[in-house]
């Protein structure tokens, strides 16, 4: 982000700045202010015109994005804590990290959890994020006992499963739309370390690593990297990684018994400045695959590693998203019914591979059901590449739209940037009633929406 004008209204900073989110694209000029409490959102909602809530900048594309942002990282105290019931109450604006740092110490961790921690809650429920665990326990909305929203006129909902339940229903995936998350309770899940056994496998192709996840669906976690670069028989070789909260029996380690609750923090990267945009290419990426994939040995291969190493490998590198260049770079993550998974992941696959645009942050996870009225996942297999923003990718992205269509899959708006309205009406079985919905709340002279919102036709 850069700060061009500043303003001091009295109730928080309000500044004029050109700002994105993490994947660098778009990069927009917006009026952007902060709030520290109930009081001061309320006279910020007090001002004409469309508006978004921004946290941690951690979705990808524009999805927080819009002429006026409110910051809610300044709204950001944990509130209460029931050690019986693992139900905290916490401010939108708290980071996953902050309660993990919090609570692992005193033996909770998250019910579900993304590949970053350094994600807002309200960001978490707006995107209704998944992690490694889906297939069990599902998204993050599951987990959620209540929440307030403020309204664009001031006033404040409470929602939950029972209570206001069509309000919650189109604020958890609802990306922000329906108002601003104040605050949320959700509850933890008692662990007995901060260690995951772990155990890697390495999977020579598609057809392995889909039998890979079949053989697994007792495993609480799994999630697999996928060389999206490799051909013919190597098509979608991979490396799966599944895990288990470890107990502290199976702690060997003395570092590991003598502090099961505090690992020892290991070493923390950062990217400096933006790479040179032709830094990242298909010879970069293909050799890095390579060294990648053959760091793992044939066979399944076991160990204790903490949290940081399973869940969080990236925010071990401040600012990786700069590794993508000035140009920015944008994540496709598509999901695509289990019935059709195998034929319609190789499908798409071949493609991707024959473009010669693979990612080297590719991974491939398997949902398990969830029935839910805007959110992204659905029964079956995801898979989410990274790639640099080019003319060329945009146009292989129109045909891989078309292939998860045609497959009756759908694309993660957290993720993207650039669906159209056609696609998003196509793949989101209530895309319609949710634009109904938002166009009924959003009436008033203040209304919530976002570059995303109107580029797939939400709103006006």
């Amino acid at each position: 982000m850069v700060k061009l004008i500043v303003v001091n209204e009295g109730l928080g900073e309000v500044d004029m700045r050109k700002i994105s989110d993490w994947g660098n694209y778009p990069v927009i000029e917006a009026e952007v202010g902060g709030f520290d409490s109930e009081g001061q959102l309320r006279s910020k909602l007090e001002r004409p015109g469309p508006v978004i809530a921004f946290g941690n900048g951690r979705s990808y594309g524009d999805a927080s994005l819009q002429e006026n942002i409110l910051l809610t990282r300044r709204f950001n105290k944990l509130l209460s804590f029931d050690e019986t019931t693992g139900s905290l109450s916490c401010q939108s604006g708290v980071l996953l990290s902050e309660i993990l740092d919090v609570f692992v110490p005193r033996g909770w961790f998250l019910p579900v959890t993304p590949g970053t921690k350094l994600i807002t809650v309200g960001g978490a429920i707006a995107a209704d994020v998944h992690g490694k665990n889906h297939h069990v326990a599902g998204s993050f909305g599951r987990h959620i006992v209540s929440m307030d929203v403020m309204r664009n006129e001031g006033s404040v909902i409470t929602c939950s499963p029972t209570e206001n339940s069509d309000f919650f229903k189109i604020t958890v995936g609802g990306m922000g739309l329906t108002g601003i998350i104040m605050n949320a309770t959700f509850r933890l899940k008692k662990v007995e370390t901060a260690y995951i056994r772990e155990e890697t496998i390495r999977a020579a192709n598609l057809d392995e690593i889909m039998d890979c996840f079949e053989a697994s669906s007792d495993w609480t976690y799994s999630v697999a990297w996928i060389d999206c670069l490799a051909k013919g028989e190597q098509l979608g070789r991979s490396i799966m990684m599944r895990g288990e909260h470890a107990t502290q029996a199976e702690l060997v380690a003395p570092a590991h018994k003598h502090a099961p609750f505090n690992p020892r923090k290991g070493l923390h990267l950062s990217v400096p400045i933006s790479f040179p945009n032709f830094a990242l290419n298909h010879w970069t990426m293909q050799a890095f695959n390579l060294i990648y994939y053959n760091k793992f040995r044939p066979g399944t291969h076991k160990s204790i590693v903490d949290y940081n190493q399973f869940f969080y490998p990236l925010d071990a590198i401040d600012n990786w998203n700069r590794i993508y260049g000035s140009r920015g770079f944008t994540q496709y993550q598509f999901v695509i019914p289990k019935a059709a998974g195998r034929e319609g992941m190789r499908t798409i696959l071949k493609r991707i591979t024959d473009s010669g645009l693979g990612s080297f942050l590719a991974v491939l996870k398997l949902f398990g059901e969830q029935d839910s009225f805007i959110s992204f996942p659905m029964a079956g297999y995801t898979l989410a590449l990274d790639f640099p923003i080019s003319l060329k990718a945009l146009d292989l992205f129109k045909e891989l739209d078309a292939m998860v269509a045609d497959y009756g899959g759908r694309l993660y708006l957290a993720k993207d940037s650039r669906m159209d309205a056609e696609m998003f009406e196509k793949t989101y079985p209530n895309a319609d009633e949710f634009r109904q919905a938002i166009s009924l709340l959003n009436d008033g002279e203040t209304r919530f929406a976002s570059l995303l919102s109107k580029r797939i036709g939400i709103t006006d």
